[in-house]
């Protein structure tokens, strides 16, 4: 029997994305402070399970800039940017965890 109810998809990729994106709007007060390390491996870990997800789902234009932040983020080989620009990334990488969450479809729901 067809459940007409149903979903055609499921967002796979929402609920971990949410949480990076909690973590980088904190992150904002917590540039420069020592803090900021525990943002950035949330981030990090968060863009990567999303980007298994995005990989899974076949969503490849999430693949680059998920591996982007993974890298940009990555506590253990850290990047100097400072002020400005990083407060203008953490806003960046929030907009493309939302639009992973949203737009990531798994279409192989039975």
């Amino acid at each position: 029997m067809t459940n007409y109810n149903a979903p055609a998809f499921r967002r796979t990729a929402l609920l971990p994305s949410i949480i990076p994106v909690i973590a980088l709007l904190i992150g904002v007060a917590l540039i420069g402070t020592d803090s900021f390390t525990i943002i950035r491996y949330v981030v990090s870990i968060f863009a990567v399970i999303v980007l298994v997800f995005a990989v899974q789902a076949r969503s490849w234009w999430w693949v680059l800039p998920l591996a982007a932040i993974a890298v940009l983020w990555n506590p253990v080989f850290p990047f100097g940017f400072e002020g400005d620009l990083w407060l203008g990334m953490q806003y960046i990488a929030a907009l493309i965890f939302i639009g992973a969450g949203v737009f990531v479809k798994d279409r192989s729901v039975h």
